[in-house]
């Protein structure tokens, strides 16, 4: 039986960022249409959103939501989506290969954020457009009114300003499939005239300036350089996107995943320290992992590839990945990860939310329901909460194909002084026999009840299903034991856990 020995430490490392618990929603398959949109459903409200999936939404626990994209935005122009329905064009979306049909554009989707309680983070389309456009999309949003534009969304019904703080200066610009793909030389160039213009209007925004779509780029590393060359001194944060996959069925690989998200967060994070020295600047660059999750990009491409010219559907079913209860364990292992460089990564996306690759799934006219992924992340989001603490670990070690040797566990502990507890995340790569874990919590004095749930099935490719919505839940974890300051758990194999002091 595999075991561990963590050392809990009164000292924080960092504080928690609300916004490391964000979501993101694309115009892509049905992720609006038919997921969040459904105005003949028969839980729709005035504004045609499911309120099933609102609930969902909240329950999750998101904090943010970026949009409208993703691939989706280098081909978007945000205008298409304002104004009288009935005059929005109907536009090719050349990244999906679908047909948009603008009926949910930015003020509908803004005042479905602010009913779900997420703050918005809109992208801007630095592929087929820049800097005028990314402006007059800025005055729209964040300027009250008495300009054309800002008057243009108070008479289409909207007073408030929608006070964007948060922009995204294009997605994945390194990337040959992205319309207006550039080099890094050709977009950081172009994303400075953004920013500083941008700036110029409204001086309290935060700008993120992209990142490699992936550490498995060719570019990569050098593409953070030369983009952070030109435009460090004018944005806040570089973004990471990452998906994991389940490659020639080596489990004990995939339940590793964390180790390749540290090696890249830290990879950015050194690249943009040389730049930081080079230039002088005393700002330290933060990181927004504005994507991640598990998904097989290339089985899902391959699938569903559209390329017909007269072949241009709405909302197609689009990468509806079906989540197993191992997919489900990384999503948690993913998640202590970005906690542990919390420091440093400030805010993140799990992508996406609802039908396309995400946590909840709908079926058109029925029911929605939670995927496996669903629960290690409203856990993390509503108990990792206040402040990351230092830790010690000592675990004995597995082998993996990909990654070498690796610990058994991977934990992150975190300690919220305003709602009195403290949360230990727990993951357990074992597949074959439980991890037994001690934790000495003599650093934090007196500790109370404790509270523990595993997410765990024997079979590590159940899901839940529109027939079976509720197979995987979380259950109660029995084999826990408090003697003065120590916690021992046994782990089941394949888990991940959540533990609660209070």
């Amino acid at each position: 039986m595999p075991r561990a020995h963590l050392t809990v430490a009164a000292e924080p490392v960092a504080d928690v960022d609300p916004r490391l618990f964000g979501s993101f929603v694309e115009h892509l398959g049905r992720a609006v249409y038919d997921g969040l949109y459904e105005p003949g459903h028969p839980a729709a409200d005035e504004d045609g959103f499911r309120t099933d999936v609102l609930a969902l939404v909240r329950e999750l626990g998101a904090t943010t939501v970026r949009y409208p994209g993703g691939n989706f935005v280098s081909g978007y122009r945000w205008e298409d989506g304002v104004g009288p329905r009935e005059q929005r064009p109907r536009r090719l979306d050349l990244a999906w290969h679908s047909l948009e049909t603008n009926e949910v554009g930015l003020d509908e989707f803004a005042r479905w954020a602010r009913r779900a309680g997420l703050e918005l983070v809109l992208a801007v389309n630095l592929g087929t457009r820049g800097v005028q456009e990314a402006l007059d999309l800025l005055e729209y949003c964040n300027v009250p009114s008495g300009t054309t534009l800002s008057d243009a969304r108070v008479a289409a019904g909207t007073p408030d300003p929608h006070a964007v703080r948060m922009w995204c200066l294009g997605n994945e610009m390194d990337g040959p499939w992205q319309l207006g793909h550039s080099t890094a030389e050709e977009y950081g160039r172009l994303a400075a005239r953004t920013a500083r213009a941008m700036r110029q209007l409204d001086p309290s925004v935060e700008l993120v300036v992209c990142g490699s779509s992936s550490a498995q780029m060719p570019t990569f590393g050098t593409w953070e350089r030369t983009v952070l060359e030109h435009t460090y001194d004018v944005v806040d944060h570089i973004s990471c996107h990452a998906y994991y996959k389940l490659t020639d069925g080596d489990v004990a690989s995939f339940l590793a995943s964390g180790v390749d998200m540290d090696r890249f967060i830290e990879s950015v994070a050194a690249t943009a320290d040389d730049v930081k020295a080079a230039t002088g600047d005393d700002r330290t660059m933060t990181i927004a992992f504005d994507e991640w999750n598990v998904w097989d990009a290339e089985h899902y491409e391959a699938q569903e590839k559209r390329t017909a010219v007269d072949d241009w559907p709405v909302a197609p079913r689009l990468l509806e990945h079906s989540y197993t209860v191992a997919d489900a364990l990384v999503v948690g292992g993913l998640l202590i990860s970005l906690l542990r460089h919390a420091g440093r990564v400030r805010s993140a996306n799990l992508a996406q939310l609802v039908n396309v690759i995400a946590p909840i799934m709908t079926e058109p006219g029925g029911p929605a329901w939670r995927q496996t992924i669903f629960h290690p992340f409203a856990a993390a989001s509503r108990l990792a909460r206040g402040e990351v603490l230092r830790t010690s670990l000592r675990a004995d070690r597995l082998t993996t194909a990909r990654y070498g040797e690796v610990d058994v566990l991977d934990a992150v502990v975190t300690r919220d002084e305003a709602a009195g507890h403290t949360t230990v995340l727990v993951l357990n790569r074992a597949t074959d026999a439980p991890t037994v874990l001690t934790v000495d919590l003599a650093a934090l004095g007196a500790v109370g009840t404790v509270e523990a749930t595993t997410l765990t099935d024997a079979d590590l490719t159940a899901r839940n299903t529109l027939t079976e919505p509720d197979r995987v839940v979380p259950v109660p974890l029995r084999e826990v034991r408090r003697e003065g300051a120590t916690l021992t758990l046994e782990l089941p194999p394949a888990s991940w856990t959540a533990v609660t002091l209070r």
